[in-house]
């Protein structure tokens, strides 16, 4: 798996002095918006009764309050709570509370308004709240992102495969290290990993022209997994947690390479795989510090369900019975379980 904390999307269009995202995937929500965790983003330049969004990037959007309500709701959010943080944030945008001394006219960080619309969801819903921050969740598995690979493999397992990951797999002329190797009856499947710790990075074209490089050289080869007749890869992904370049994405359609980003394709990307396998991480509980977080990460630990199956986890740790509670609760409502006392 490769880890990349900085990356330039060099597929976005000028338009007169400002650069446009041309948005291709943004399917589930504001993510530009309300979920990064870049503080030098801002919200700037209200125009034409429009606000623009100016990314790290140094693209530069329009702020579209439908896809930030749609965001929340997704997330669990009861629609007057999404309406309420939605006037809350216009007003704020409007007034330019935010940053009241700026000298920029009305100017909020992407940080602020995540931490704005966080704050009031997690008074009214600590599983909304949750939900509401998973794409964040993820980017703190910490600066290696290993348990990243771990997830993916998980989310496979979910969904019926047997896996494998960090394997060295002969290809026709030399070996690979391949992050994720999933299988059944049906499919062999083998995934690459790409793992970006901060909101703004992108796995671009260069990495689409690598990774369809080394399955080249391992397409023609047959492997035996779990006993199985031999046979050869069936689908060969590049998966990462944030998004491709739009020159990526191309490439990989003419050449047949599988993409899954947080958002990409509209249907089966890694949003709908959490939600559909409910494998959320366990970085997404609020009812945790990062203290507690980075120490169930150290021990392995880095779904929900694990808690909820091996709740002793935290008596080891020595959580008090109120608080071993209440992680239950939370993990319980994000995931639809019966809380059990």
């Amino acid at each position: 798996m490769t880890q990349h904390k900085h990356a330039h999307d060099h597929d976005n269009e000028q338009v007169g002095t400002k650069k446009v995202s041309t948005l291709t995937d943004t399917h589930h929500g504001h993510e530009e918006l309300a979920r990064s965790p870049v503080s030098t983003a801002q919200i700037s330049s209200f125009e034409n009764g429009e606000f623009y969004i100016t990314k790290e990037d140094g693209s530069v959007e329009k702020f579209d309050s439908k896809k930030l309500e749609d965001s929340l709701v997704r997330s669990g959010a009861v629609q007057t709570t999404a309406d309420k943080i939605v006037r809350t944030i216009m007003e704020e945008l409007k007034t330019g509370v935010c940053d009241p001394d700026s000298d920029n006219g009305t100017i909020c960080t992407v940080h602020q308004i995540y931490h704005k619309a966080f704050d009031i969801l997690k008074a009214t819903s600590l599983a909304a709240a949750a939900r509401y921050s998973l794409r964040r969740s993820i980017m703190e598995f910490g600066p290696t992102g290993f348990p990243f690979e771990e997830y993916v493999a998980a989310i496979f397992k979910a969904k019926g495969y047997e896996t494998l990951t960090g394997q060295m797999v002969f290809g026709g002329c030399v070996p690979h290290e391949v992050d994720v190797i999933a299988w059944n009856k049906e499919k062999l499947i083998m995934a690459e990993v790409k793992y970006h710790n901060e909101h703004a990075g992108k796995s671009d074209l260069k990495t689409a022209l690598y990774i369809k490089a080394r399955y080249d050289d391992l397409k023609d080869n047959l492997y035996v997994y779990g006993g199985l007749p031999p046979r050869k890869i069936d689908e060969w992904y590049l998966i990462t947690n944030t998004k491709f370049t739009e020159t990526a994405v191309t490439y990989a359609e003419c050449k047949g390479l599988k993409l899954i980003s947080w958002s990409f394709p509209v249907r089966g990307n890694l949003l709908d795989m959490i939600e559909e396998t409910k494998l959320h991480p366990v970085t997404c509980l609020t009812s945790l510090t990062d203290t507690e977080k980075r120490e169930l990460l150290g021990r392995d630990i880095v779904l929900c369900k694990t808690i909820y199956e091996k709740r002793q986890v935290l008596k080891e740790l020595g959580y008090s019975d109120a608080k071993i509670f209440k992680v239950m609760e939370e993990i319980g409502q994000i995931i639809n379980l019966e809380v059990r006392e």
